[in-house]
């Protein structure tokens, strides 16, 4: 709330009197300014015996000035100062007096969208550097960790004493203010040896369905998965039930009245976008915008693969094909670069536009945070994977922040596509249906990571890597070496031990959250 002051002339009655002595600024009622951050397009300084300052608001079409906020006794650069901490001003290139407010989630689009290009893998640490150069301003504040959680009131020590019973080596903070707690390290140990069992084939799933196609003992089932992923052929059902294109509970007739239902309502849709004549692709930007960039990046998407290589092939038609429609589906969001990586495996699974569009549109409703332009789900993600490796390793922790590296960037990628770009393509396939079955927890992508970091500790601490070292590991070396098995294996046993923590009474939900 700013509030504004007036000049007010007391009347008088004395013609040819003397001069008045100069006006006494009076608070005036109802003089009051009052705007959402959010709405603030640009600020325009001025100087003219007072400093004044006029912001414009986004209003639809076209701005809406307010009247000017004078300073008479200065102080508009604190002002201004103050939001600078909210807001990120940056000086207009034609008018010196003008500050524009520049939205974060474009410098945020902008830095993905050079991490996704093919530039990143001929020179991944400038391209890295590049990208989040544009946006350290903005995600500085929010990669602070987030403040203390409040408990359910127990007693201090009572609690203390549960978790150190469930978790050996666990130090908790009981000096904090009465119902807090503060877990600072967790000591895990000798990591034990964990054994993936066999994927799940088709007998083992047969049995799981009764007479009339319904799944029985469904956790069980996600659990079997879990623990060793589906056998190839399977996958084109299975991924049906995991992704939610096929409710767990639905008959075999209801299945295939909801594939004819779909199937017409796709290309319903699919007609929408092919039908747009020439003259009507001219009069909308948006549509251009967005087939052109499918089509850029439909070109360059896996096509070392059999399934997409060589020219006018017809894997890389149905995903140009997919990836339109979807634009039709969601109108809002579009096409942000990126989402073809997310597409591709399913498509290849699917080996069919229609069961492939659906599956890829439940898998976007998990991945929709990604691509939003405020890209919340990021911040988000990234914000927790903090938490958590400061809880597991808290040493290691700290050297990457000695290392300037303790944001966790160079995972930025990572968590964007589901380290599509890191894995071999079977891997992605073993791993996403892995995640889908959503167990232990829905963060369980942020365990892999940890996993991930874990195995290159020792390497980064040990050689002292500082900050490029360990985007060059980090980036450049993962994906010569990762075994996906071996990462699945140690993050089950972090998921256990990080999920004791979260169901213990007055724990914090770390994994769950």
């Amino acid at each position: 709330m700013v509030h504004t002051v007036q000049f007010r002339k007391k009347p008088s009655n004395n013609e040819g009197a003397p001069p008045q002595p100069a006006p006494i600024p009076e608070k005036s009622k109802g003089s009051r300014l009052f705007f959402r951050l959010s709405d603030l397009v640009s600020v325009r300084v001025k100087e003219e015996g007072w400093s004044y300052l006029v912001f414009t608001l986004r209003d639809c079409n076209m701005g809406v000035e307010l009247p000017a906020l004078h300073f008479h006794q200065g102080g508009s650069e604190v002002f201004l100062d103050c939001l600078r901490k909210y807001l990120l001003l940056t000086e207009s290139t034609t008018d010196a007096s003008l500050l524009q407010v520049s939205p974060h989630s474009r410098a945020l689009s902008q830095s993905f969208e050079n991490l996704l290009d093919d530039k990143f893998s001929q020179d991944p640490v400038t391209t890295t550097l590049g990208g989040f150069s544009k946006v350290t301003n903005y995600l500085f504040d929010a990669f602070r960790g987030p403040d203390t959680v409040l408990l359910k009131e127990r007693p201090v020590g009572e609690v203390a004493d549960l978790l150190n019973e469930a978790i050996p080596g666990l130090d908790i903070n009981q000096l904090e203010e009465p119902g807090f707690e503060v877990i600072t390290r967790i000591d895990l140990g000798v990591l034990p040896e964990v054994r993936r069992r066999e994927p799940v084939g088709a007998e083992e799933w047969n049995t799981n369905m009764d007479p009339e196609g319904r799944m029985r003992n469904i956790s069980h089932l996600k659990q079997t998965i879990f623990k060793g992923g589906l056998c190839h052929v399977l996958r084109k059902e299975g991924w049906k039930f995991l992704l939610g294109y096929f409710p767990w509970e639905s008959t075999l007739e209801e299945r295939r009245s909801l594939t004819r239902r779909k199937t017409d309502e796709y290309f319903r849709m699919k007609l929408q976008w092919k039908s747009v004549s020439e003259e009507q692709e001219k009069r909308n930007s948006m549509f251009r915008d967005h087939r052109s960039l499918i089509e850029k990046d439909v070109n360059r998407t896996d096509r070392t693969n059999t399934f997409y290589e060589g020219q006018d092939n017809p894997g890389l038609i149905l995903l140009h094909d997919v990836l339109m429609t979807y634009c039709m589906y969601d109108f809002d969001l579009g096409y942000v670069q990126g989402m073809s990586d997310l597409l591709s495996p399913i498509l290849y699974v699917m080996e069919d536009e229609v069961d492939a569009f659906w599956c890829f549109v439940s898998f976007m409703d998990q991945m929709h945070q990604n691509f939003e332009e405020q890209m919340q789900g990021m911040k988000t993600q990234l914000i927790q994977l903090s938490t958590l490796l400061r809880l597991l390793d808290l040493s290691f922790w700290n050297y990457l922040v000695a290392q300037d590296s303790g944001h966790l960037y160079f995972c930025f990628r990572w968590l964007l596509i589901r380290f599509k770009r890191e894995l071999s393509f079977p891997d992605v396939l073993r791993l996403w249906e892995v995640m889908w079955t959503g167990l232990p927890c829905q963060n369980f992508h942020l365990l892999v990571c940890c996993a991930i970091l874990d195995s290159e500790k020792h390497q980064i601490m040990e050689k002292q890597y500082g900050f490029n070292e360990i985007l060059k590991v980090c980036v450049l070396m993962f994906c010569l070496h990762v075994c996906v098995h071996l990462y699945l294996s140690l993050c089950e046993y972090l998921a256990g031990s990080i999920y004791t923590v979260a169901t213990t009474p007055g724990g914090r939900q770390l994994v769950d959250g």
